[in-house]
């Protein structure tokens, strides 16, 4: 499905909400909060959209913001007065640097900020006093894996399909992966992929993995990936389901519980340093789309100068990303809310 289709219907079921508020937002307080924040989340993408560059950051992280306020609203496991959002949670800092060098903190755990606040209702890291660079959480972003900030080794989220689970009870989840990068599978050793999952926990629990056939003799055959036309490619990997032999519905599920979705698709994030654990797809926007927003609204000269297509190699990238979350976001924010309400 096309993702303004998604768009659309993320809309349309956030607004349709408003009129019987789902888990707590139905009580007189949060019922306002949650219905007049969605309002002003919808009108700042519609908003977004008529703009170009110079503002559009704003328009889209404070209508993220915004809709944040909703979240929390009507999130069951926020009781008395927690739902209320206090600051942003997190700051953004080195502008003085080159654009992918900025750095992202966030205020600890249990702490009444946004973004730690709404991280803990998604299971999603805060990681304090240091820094993570903006490049890292950019990476993050399944829409920026074709719009890389530099020629670093790059930790990006790797592809996985509910479609390639089969339809014969079995114990084991058997599904290809995708999108592991060129430098892994030019090495071609066991070696490499293990240092390379490192970075992704919920792959590096498998069980197995599809290798090559070459003689009996060799214990460890190599990995049989199969290549793309860009270097990267897929490798099918096999796990253990938790309780032996499982339906196709079940092992469907065992695969979500161990990935996110974005866009109608499904992937392993990666978990870089100095986070405990994969940063949840909305709060990975939410990090970058603030840092873009202050950076425009604090610093327009330098913002000016990052978004100029005639001398600046980071001006597209950004320019596409700032297009892309007036489509993504929304589907995300219509996720968490269901997800929070339950």
């Amino acid at each position: 499905m096309h993702i303004s289709v998604l768009t659309d219907r993320a809309w349309e079921w956030l607004r349709a909400s408003r009129s019987e508020p789902p888990g707590r937002a139905n009580s007189a307080a949060r019922r306002k909060t949650y219905s007049t924040a969605l309002e002003q989340a919808w009108q700042m993408f519609q908003a977004a959209a008529t703009v170009g560059p110079a503002t559009r950051p704003l328009h889209v992280f404070y209508g993220l913001s915004q809709a944040g306020r909703a979240i929390a609203a009507a999130a069951w496991d926020l009781k008395g007065e927690d739902w209320r959002l206090d600051a942003h949670g997190i700051k953004a800092t080195g502008f003085d640097r080159n654009f992918p060098d900025i750095e992202i903190r966030t205020d600890l755990a249990g702490t009444h900020g946004s973004f730690p606040r709404l991280s803990e209702l998604l299971g999603s890291p805060v990681w304090g006093p240091d820094p993570v660079r903006l490049e890292d959480i950019w990476d993050l972003l399944p829409v920026n894996m074709d719009y890389p900030l530099t020629d670093r080794d790059r930790l990006i989220p790797l592809t996985v399909s509910e479609h390639h689970v089969g339809h014969h009870e079995h114990p084991l989840l058997s599904v290809p992966v995708s999108d592991i990068p060129k430098r892994v599978i030019d090495t071609g050793t066991r070696e490499a992929l293990a240092e390379f999952l490192v970075s992704y926990p919920s792959v590096a629990q498998h069980e197995s993995y599809v290798t090559e056939r070459r003689t009996s003799r060799e214990l460890d055959p190599p990995p049989a990936y199969e290549r793309f036309e860009d270097g990267s490619g897929a490798l099918c990997f096999n796990w253990t389901m938790p309780k032996g032999t499982a339906t196709r519905a079940e092992r469907r599920e065992h695969l979500r519980t161990m990935t996110h979705e974005h866009g109608g698709l499904r992937y392993f994030f990666p978990v870089i340093s100095p986070m405990a654990k994969e940063l949840h797809p909305l709060m990975a926007w939410w990090a970058v789309l603030y840092t873009l927003s202050m950076l425009a609204r604090y610093e327009p000269a330098q913002w000016s100068a990052c978004t100029n297509v005639d001398n600046n190699s980071h001006a597209v990238p950004i320019e596409r990303i700032l297009q892309l979350a007036i489509d993504y976001v929304p589907v995300l924010i219509r996720d968490a809310v269901a997800r929070v309400a339950c």
